[in-house]
Protein backbone atom coordinates (compact mmCIF):
# COMPACT_ATOMS: atom_id res chain seq x y z
CA UNK A 1 0.00 0.00 0.00
CA UNK A 2 1.15 3.52 -0.72
CA UNK A 3 -0.40 6.84 0.26
CA UNK A 4 -2.20 9.47 -1.79
CA UNK A 5 0.46 12.23 -1.94
CA UNK A 6 0.79 11.31 -5.57
CA UNK A 7 1.40 13.27 -8.80
CA UNK A 8 -1.46 11.49 -10.61
CA UNK A 9 -4.13 13.14 -8.42
CA UNK A 10 -5.35 16.27 -10.22
CA UNK A 11 -7.25 17.84 -7.30
CA UNK A 12 -6.49 16.44 -3.84
CA UNK A 13 -8.98 18.72 -2.05
CA UNK A 14 -11.86 17.60 -4.29
CA UNK A 15 -10.83 14.00 -3.83
CA UNK A 16 -10.94 14.34 -0.03
CA UNK A 17 -14.31 16.14 -0.26
CA UNK A 18 -15.78 13.14 -2.12
CA UNK A 19 -15.27 11.02 0.97
CA UNK A 20 -16.68 13.55 3.41
CA UNK A 21 -20.02 12.40 4.82
CA UNK A 22 -21.82 12.42 8.16
CA UNK A 23 -22.81 8.78 7.64
CA UNK A 24 -21.72 5.71 5.65
CA UNK A 25 -22.64 5.44 1.95
CA UNK A 26 -24.90 2.79 0.48
CA UNK A 27 -23.63 0.60 -2.40
CA UNK A 28 -24.94 2.86 -5.20
CA UNK A 29 -23.53 6.00 -3.58
CA UNK A 30 -20.14 4.26 -3.17
CA UNK A 31 -20.30 3.41 -6.88
CA UNK A 32 -21.04 7.06 -7.77
CA UNK A 33 -18.16 8.23 -5.54
CA UNK A 34 -15.77 5.80 -7.31
CA UNK A 35 -16.84 7.17 -10.69
CA UNK A 36 -16.42 10.77 -9.50
CA UNK A 37 -12.97 9.99 -8.06
CA UNK A 38 -11.91 8.60 -11.45
CA UNK A 39 -12.28 12.08 -12.94
CA UNK A 40 -9.56 13.28 -10.52
CA UNK A 41 -6.91 10.78 -11.66
CA UNK A 42 -4.45 11.60 -14.46
CA UNK A 43 -3.80 8.17 -15.99
CA UNK A 44 -0.83 9.49 -17.99
CA UNK A 45 1.04 10.17 -14.73
CA UNK A 46 0.74 6.64 -13.34
CA UNK A 47 3.96 4.65 -13.14
CA UNK A 48 3.51 1.10 -14.47
CA UNK A 49 6.33 -0.37 -12.39
CA UNK A 50 6.41 -3.79 -10.76
CA UNK A 51 3.36 -6.00 -10.52
CA UNK A 52 1.09 -3.14 -9.47
CA UNK A 53 -0.02 -1.33 -6.36
CA UNK A 54 -2.96 -0.20 -4.30
CA UNK A 55 -2.88 3.49 -3.34
CA UNK A 56 -5.06 4.84 -0.55
CA UNK A 57 -6.90 7.91 -1.88
CA UNK A 58 -8.80 8.79 1.30
CA UNK A 59 -9.84 7.25 4.60
CA UNK A 60 -12.17 8.75 7.19
CA UNK A 61 -14.71 7.48 9.73
CA UNK A 62 -17.32 6.58 7.08
CA UNK A 63 -15.44 5.56 3.93
CA UNK A 64 -12.17 4.89 2.20
CA UNK A 65 -11.08 4.79 -1.42
CA UNK A 66 -8.29 2.94 -3.20
CA UNK A 67 -6.74 3.30 -6.64
CA UNK A 68 -5.71 -0.19 -7.78
CA UNK A 69 -3.22 -0.47 -10.63
CA UNK A 70 -2.41 -4.04 -11.60
CA UNK A 71 0.24 -4.32 -14.30
CA UNK A 72 0.18 -8.11 -14.07
CA UNK A 73 -2.92 -10.33 -13.68
CA UNK A 74 -4.44 -10.03 -10.19
CA UNK A 75 -6.97 -12.41 -8.63
CA UNK A 76 -8.18 -11.25 -5.22
CA UNK A 77 -9.51 -14.65 -4.22
CA UNK A 78 -12.88 -14.97 -2.51
CA UNK A 79 -13.20 -12.45 0.29
CA UNK A 80 -15.64 -10.27 2.21
CA UNK A 81 -15.33 -6.70 3.43
CA UNK A 82 -16.60 -7.39 6.95
CA UNK A 83 -19.81 -5.39 6.41
CA UNK A 84 -18.47 -2.63 4.15
CA UNK A 85 -20.14 -2.20 0.77
CA UNK A 86 -17.98 -1.33 -2.24
CA UNK A 87 -18.42 0.74 -5.37
CA UNK A 88 -15.95 0.06 -8.19
CA UNK A 89 -15.15 2.07 -11.32
CA UNK A 90 -12.87 0.78 -14.09
CA UNK A 91 -10.58 3.43 -15.55
CA UNK A 92 -8.50 1.22 -17.85
CA UNK A 93 -8.38 -2.44 -18.83
CA UNK A 94 -10.85 -5.09 -17.74
CA UNK A 95 -11.91 -6.46 -14.38
CA UNK A 96 -14.37 -9.18 -13.45
CA UNK A 97 -16.47 -9.54 -10.32
CA UNK A 98 -17.76 -12.94 -9.23
CA UNK A 99 -20.13 -13.47 -6.33
CA UNK A 100 -19.76 -16.70 -4.40
CA UNK A 101 -23.02 -18.53 -5.08
CA UNK A 102 -24.14 -22.03 -4.16
CA UNK A 103 -26.99 -23.97 -5.76
CA UNK A 104 -27.66 -21.52 -8.59
CA UNK A 105 -26.05 -20.12 -11.73
CA UNK A 106 -22.60 -18.58 -11.37
CA UNK A 107 -22.70 -14.78 -11.10
CA UNK A 108 -19.66 -13.53 -13.04
CA UNK A 109 -19.72 -10.04 -14.54
CA UNK A 110 -17.07 -8.33 -16.70
CA UNK A 111 -16.40 -4.59 -16.73
CA UNK A 112 -14.35 -2.36 -19.02
CA UNK A 113 -13.22 1.26 -19.06
CA UNK A 114 -15.93 3.67 -17.93
CA UNK A 115 -18.08 0.96 -16.33
CA UNK A 116 -18.99 0.77 -12.64
CA UNK A 117 -20.71 -1.60 -10.23
CA UNK A 118 -21.39 -1.98 -6.53
CA UNK A 119 -21.43 -4.91 -4.14
CA UNK A 120 -23.23 -5.19 -0.76
CA UNK A 121 -21.37 -5.33 2.54
CA UNK A 122 -22.69 -8.79 3.37
CA UNK A 123 -21.45 -10.50 0.19
CA UNK A 124 -18.52 -12.77 -0.60
CA UNK A 125 -16.86 -12.19 -3.96
CA UNK A 126 -13.63 -12.19 -5.91
CA UNK A 127 -12.18 -9.76 -8.42
CA UNK A 128 -10.04 -10.78 -11.37
CA UNK A 129 -8.01 -7.99 -12.98
CA UNK A 130 -6.47 -8.38 -16.42
CA UNK A 131 -2.92 -7.02 -16.88
CA UNK A 132 -3.02 -3.22 -16.97
CA UNK A 133 -6.36 -2.92 -15.17
CA UNK A 134 -6.84 0.29 -13.21
CA UNK A 135 -9.82 0.54 -10.86
CA UNK A 136 -11.07 2.73 -8.03
CA UNK A 137 -12.77 1.03 -5.08
CA UNK A 138 -14.80 3.03 -2.54
CA UNK A 139 -15.73 1.17 0.65
CA UNK A 140 -18.27 2.30 3.21
CA UNK A 141 -18.07 2.17 6.10
CA UNK A 142 -14.29 2.01 5.96
CA UNK A 143 -12.96 -1.53 6.04
CA UNK A 144 -12.10 -2.89 9.48
CA UNK A 145 -10.90 -6.25 8.17
CA UNK A 146 -11.08 -8.46 5.11
CA UNK A 147 -12.26 -12.06 5.41
CA UNK A 148 -10.31 -14.42 3.14
CA UNK A 149 -11.95 -17.71 2.08
CA UNK A 150 -10.35 -20.98 1.03
CA UNK A 151 -10.98 -24.72 1.15
CA UNK A 152 -8.79 -26.52 3.68
CA UNK A 153 -9.18 -30.22 4.45
CA UNK A 154 -12.47 -30.18 2.52
CA UNK A 155 -13.99 -27.38 4.63
CA UNK A 156 -14.66 -23.76 3.74
CA UNK A 157 -12.55 -21.59 6.05
CA UNK A 158 -12.45 -17.85 6.68
CA UNK A 159 -9.35 -16.03 7.88
CA UNK A 160 -9.45 -12.38 8.92
CA UNK A 161 -6.95 -10.11 7.25
CA UNK A 162 -5.73 -6.54 7.48
CA UNK A 163 -7.69 -3.96 5.47
CA UNK A 164 -4.38 -2.54 4.23
CA UNK A 165 -3.11 -5.74 2.63
CA UNK A 166 -4.27 -7.07 -0.76
CA UNK A 167 -6.23 -10.30 -0.48
CA UNK A 168 -4.72 -13.54 -1.73
CA UNK A 169 -6.11 -15.87 -4.41
CA UNK A 170 -8.14 -18.86 -3.21
CA UNK A 171 -7.27 -21.51 -5.83
CA UNK A 172 -8.88 -24.52 -4.12
CA UNK A 173 -12.20 -22.70 -3.59
CA UNK A 174 -12.12 -21.36 -7.16
CA UNK A 175 -11.57 -24.90 -8.48
CA UNK A 176 -14.53 -26.23 -6.46
CA UNK A 177 -16.80 -23.38 -7.61
CA UNK A 178 -15.70 -23.76 -11.24
CA UNK A 179 -16.26 -27.53 -11.13
CA UNK A 180 -19.68 -27.16 -9.47
CA UNK A 181 -20.84 -24.65 -12.06
CA UNK A 182 -19.37 -26.70 -14.90
CA UNK A 183 -21.24 -29.80 -13.68
CA UNK A 184 -24.55 -27.91 -13.49
CA UNK A 185 -24.31 -26.49 -17.03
Amino acid sequence: MSTAAAPFITDAASLQALGASPAPFGPQEAEAKAEAAAALIDLARLDPAGTGAATLLWRNDHSEAWLNCWWEPRDTGYHDHDGSCVGVHVLRGRASNESLVVGREQLLRHFGPGESFSFPGHGIHRMDHEPGAITIHVYSPRIQSIGHYEIEDGELRRWPGSPDQPSEPSPALLAVVTQAHGASS
